[in-house]
C-alpha cells in the first residue's frame, strides 16, 4: 500500500514537471494592439452657388444695335415720309457717326406714346398740340420749330366747295365736318376752339385720316367743310409778301388760271404759288383750286416742333442739333422734310417751351387728353 501511494505521487510529480516544461517551451503571447482610432465623420460640403451671370452691357445709344428713333407723325403720305426721312437719317449719320431709324407711327397719339415709352432714344417731328401733350405726359422737350417760307407760325383753314352756299363761319352750324386727326393742331384742335368761341356746333364729324384726305373729302362732296393747315401763297416777285389780315386765298380772277406745273411739284395761278393743303392732292385732282375754296383761317399757331425724348443724352442732343442746322442749309433738305410733299419745312429755328403756352390754353379750354387723339 505504501508502495502504491509512492507510485501515484511520483506520477503526479512527473506530470507537474512536464507541464512546467511545456509551458516554458510555448511561444510568448502576442500582445493585443489597441484598436485603431475611429475617424470623425467628414462634414458634407455646402452646395456651391452658381456664378452670377455676367451682365451684358446695353448697346450705346446711336449704335447699329441701338439706333436713335426719328419719329414722324402721319400727316402726309407715309411713303413720302419714309423716303424723305431716310434721306435725313443718312445725312445725320454722316455728320454724327450715329445710327438712326425712321419710324412713322399710325397716329399722333401713337407717336407721343412711343416717345414717352422710349425717353432716351427718340426724336419726334410733332405738331404743337402733340408737343404740349407729350410735354405734359412725360416731359418731352422742344428744341426747334419749323420755318416755312420765312414763317415760324402757321394757321388752320376752313375749306368748302367753291360753289357752296356757305359764306360765313356761322353757316357751318349743323354741317358735316371732315377733320384730319384729333391730334392735329390745325386740322382739329384750333378749329374746335374757333367753333366753341363762335357758338357753332357742327353736325356729323368725320375723321379723314390726314390733310390731303380732308381736302379730298370736300372735293368729292363727302363733307360740307373740312379743316387743314394753311400756309400763305407765294405772291409774284416784286409784290409785297402776304401778311396776316390779307385775303387768305388766291384772287378770284386768277382761279381759272390755276394749274399744276409741268414738273408736277406745284400749283400756280398766274404768278401766284399755292402752298396750303390743297396742293397736296394736285396730281389726283389737278382742278382742286377750281373746286375748293378757303372760307376762313385761324389765328396764328406756333409751327411744328422737333422735340427730344425727356431723357435724351445731352451730348448726343447737341451733336444732332448741330447736324440738323447744317443739313437744313443743304439742297438735300429740300428733297427731305423741306419737300412740299413732305412737311414743307424750308428751315428750322430754335424754340422754347413757353412759345407753346397758347396751345396749352387751347388744350385746357377743350379739356383734351392723349386718349382723345385716337390710336
Amino acid at each position: 500500500m505504501l508502495y502504491k501511494n509512492r507510485t501515484i505521487h511520483g506520477v503526479v510529480a512527473v506530470l507537474i514537471i512536464l507541464a512546467f516544461a511545456l509551458s516554458a517551451c510555448a511561444p510568448a503571447a502576442t500582445p493585443t494592439e489597441p484598436p485603431a482610432p475611429t475617424t470623425a465623420p467628414t462634414k458634407a460640403p455646402e452646395p456651391t452657388k452658381p456664378p452670377e451671370p455676367t451682365a451684358v452691357p446695353e448697346p450705346e445709344i446711336g449704335s447699329p444695335e441701338h439706333p436713335i428713333k426719328v419719329m414722324f407723325v402721319p400727316s402726309v403720305d407715309a411713303q413720302v415720309i419714309t423716303a424723305g426721312g431716310e434721306m435725313m437719317a443718312e445725312a445725320l449719320k454722316k455728320a454724327t457717326g450715329l445710327t438712326f431709324e425712321v419710324v412713322v407711327p399710325t397716329s399722333y397719339a401713337a407717336t407721343i406714346e412711343e416717345m414717352c415709352a422710349s425717353p432716351k432714344d427718340t426724336i419726334g417731328f410733332i405738331p404743337g398740340l402733340g408737343y404740349v401733350l407729350a410735354n405734359q405726359l412725360c416731359g418731352v422737350d422742344v428744341a426747334f420749330k419749323a420755318v416755312r417760307f420765312g414763317w415760324d407760325v402757321y394757321w388752320a383753314q376752313i375749306l368748302v366747295a367753291r360753289d357752296s352756299a356757305i359764306k360765313d363761319i356761322k353757316d357751318l352750324d349743323g354741317k358735316k365736318w371732315g377733320y384730319t386727326d384729333p391730334g392735329s393742331t390745325s386740322g382739329y384742335m384750333v378749329p374746335l376752339v374757333m367753333f366753341q368761341e363762335a357758338g357753332i356746333k357742327p353736325g356729323e364729324s368725320v375723321e379723314t385720316g390726314g390733310h390731303p384726305q380732308a381736302v379730298k373729302a370736300v372735293y368729292n362732296g363727302e363733307v360740307d367743310f373740312a379743316t387743314t393747315f394753311y400756309s400763305p401763297p407765294l405772291k409774284p416777285k416784286g409784290e409785297p409778301a402776304w401778311k396776316p389780315g390779307d385775303p387768305p386765298d388766291i384772287p378770284d380772277d386768277l382761279i381759272s388760271q390755276c394749274k399744276v406745273t409741268e414738273d408736277e411739284k406745284n400749283i400756280v395761278c398766274g404768278d401766284w404759288t399755292v402752298l396750303d393743303a390743297r396742293r397736296n392732292i394736285r396730281t389726283e385732282a389737278p382742278d382742286v383750286m377750281q373746286k375748293v375754296r378757303i372760307l376762313a383761317i385761324s389765328p396764328s399757331i406756333p409751327n411744328d416742333t422737333l422735340s427730344f425724348g425727356p431723357d435724351f443724352p445731352a451730348d448726343l442732343r447737341e451733336k444732332i442739333s448741330t447736324a440738323l442746322v447744317d443739313f437744313s442749309k443743304t439742297e438735300d433738305w429740300g428733297n427731305s422734310i423741306g419737300s412740299q410733299d413732305f412737311y414743307g419745312w424750308t428751315g428750322i429755328t430754335p424754340a422754347t417751351d413757353d412759345e407753346y403756352d397758347f396751345v396749352r390754353q387751347m388744350v385746357e379750354l377743350a379739356g383734351l387728353k392723349l386718349e382723345d387723339l385716337g390710336k
